[in-house]
């Protein structure tokens, strides 16, 4: 039964061109210009590919937590046919209220699980919102490629653009320029343009004021990101969302030089580069607290500046994604920073 409706689904998906995408065939993806007065057709590039939309998708599939709340800054939630996330509360939370849980209760959570073809097939969405190992990946067959095989259409994360650099290696500009690139892009598929700039220009207020209260003189902290990992720890690269945050907050982030977004590295890299703060991303089963007495009681960090003098600071992993919280995060990290420069 399950196999015949998936089968059933696959024949009825709604193709490109009439969920309103196609990838462009014009040179350098121009086409006919609108009726005057019409936003569409749009032609947008999104990790190098052009598409044009004849008409906003109806039915959006998102996966991750930062990636849904996109799409919720952008006020998209009746475009949207269901997300797939864990649980989307987090530590800065007041009263386990996210920022936007209007937009979690008004739309659909479809799984906490693994997003895949058959979740999006019964969703029976017209585009996919995910990112390169947030959700796509080459080994899991859940690709753009593997989508448009059944009529879906699919917009990739900025942040997890791959780079070319390596086979997987991910990143192709600055992590806040790639999330107002973001909404900026989402703003003309979904003709929320105003809105758009509203959210992008806010936000850079926000940093833009965080980066005045940071102390001009003095040497900026050293700042190492941990994720994840024991044997060898999982940070956070010049592409992913800490490095922007970790800098605009005012500390120099050590592990600026490594051209990827989340990457693993060596301990005795870490034990080299000195950091004189860590910042931990708190999510999944192990959370913030464990990793904390790990790093704290781990042998070869004992020397390390920021477990000598116990100055770890978590942040949530939605913070550290690609999301309209990055913002927050940088203003967040940059008051505790500023006690460190003080201490």
């Amino acid at each position: 039964m399950r196999t015949a409706r998936i089968t059933l689904a696959v024949l009825t998906a709604i193709t490109l061109t009439s969920c309103g995408a196609k990838v462009s065939d014009a040179p350098d993806g121009k086409r006919l210009k609108a009726a005057p007065g019409n936003h569409y057709p749009v032609t947008i590039s999104n990790c190098g590919v052009r598409t044009t939309y004849d008409k906003a998708p109806e039915r959006v599939v998102t996966n991750d937590v930062g990636i849904a709340e996109i799409m919720f800054a952008l006020g998209l939630e009746d475009h949207m046919a269901g997300y797939v996330a864990p649980d989307y509360r987090t530590s800065r939370d007041d009263n386990g209220a996210a920022p936007w849980k209007s937009g979690y209760d008004k739309v659909k959570w479809l799984s906490k699980k693994e997003i895949n073809k058959e979740l999006v097939l019964d969703a029976r969405a017209d585009l996919v919102f995910a990112g390169w190992n947030y959700g796509f990946g080459e080994g899991n067959g859940f690709t753009p490629e593997a989508l448009k095989k059944v009529g879906v259409g699919s917009y990739v994360l900025t942040e997890s653009c791959h780079n070319g650099g390596t086979g997987t290696s991910r990143g192709v500009m600055p992590p806040l320029e790639a999330l107002y690139t973001d909404l900026e892009t989402l703003g003309k598929v979904f003709d929320v343009e105003d809105r758009a700039r509203k959210l992008v220009d806010g936000f850079k207020k926000q940093v833009a004021d965080a980066q005045a209260a940071v102390p001009k003189d003095g040497r900026a902290p050293r700042v190492f990101l941990y994720d994840d990992g024991k044997d060898k720890p999982l940070t956070a690269g010049a592409f992913a969302g800490p490095h922007d945050i970790i800098t605009k907050a005012g500390g120099d982030h050590v592990m600026k030089d490594l051209k990827d977004s989340w990457v693993t590295v060596g301990w005795e890299t870490v034990v080299e580069r000195d950091p004189e703060v860590i910042v931990i991303n708190n999510y999944g089963n192990v959370g913030a607290e464990e990793k904390k007495k790990f790093l704290m009681s781990y042998p070869p960090l004992a020397g390390v500046s920021a477990v000598k003098n116990d100055r770890i600071f978590v942040l949530d992993y939605v913070d550290l994604v690609e999301s309209p919280r990055n913002p927050s995060a940088i203003a967040a990290l940059a008051g505790y920073l500023k006690g460190v420069r003080g201490a």
